[in-house]
């Protein structure tokens, strides 16, 4: 005979103040922690790439400060711009480019920036290239 045999057909014991555990809650008992918090992240946030600013050359700027004269010439038709921009990165080196598209409200020449109808602000220091159907490709 079994040494387990006169209770392993007995009905499980269940406590009145608590109820049984799920096997969802069970298991997630036993399931592997995070021994390093953060370390996903870290491995994740060094993993992510970023680009190098290109530096403009000066035959590049000229073109850029053409292109915005033309724009600001423009100004009171709130021109249709689209922009090729730099945005620094936060956390590392580099950075990554993006590109927008809006409405010109006012260029500040004291600020260095466009400032655009929908309030979207670009600094002209971060700029590298503009396009609109009213200016030449040439420039």
């Amino acid at each position: 005979m079994n040494k387990y045999e006169n209770i392993i057909n007995l009905q499980h014991y269940e406590l009145k103040n608590h109820k049984r555990m799920s096997m969802e809650s069970r298991a997630a008992q036993f399931s592997p922690f995070a021994a390093l918090t953060g370390y996903s992240e870290s491995v994740k946030e060094t993993s992510r790439l970023t680009k190098e600013k290109i530096i403009l050359s000066e035959d590049m700027k000229s073109k850029l400060n053409m292109k915005l004269q033309i724009i600001e010439e423009h100004i009171k038709e709130l021109p249709e711009i689209n922009i090729l921009y730099f945005i620094e990165d936060k956390k590392k080196s580099g950075g990554e480019y993006k590109e927008y598209t809006g409405k010109v409200r006012r260029i500040d020449k004291i600020e260095k920036k466009i400032v655009f109808v929908d309030k979207t602000i670009i600094s002209l220091f971060d700029i590298v290239n503009i396009k609109a159907d009213f200016i030449k490709e040439e420039i």
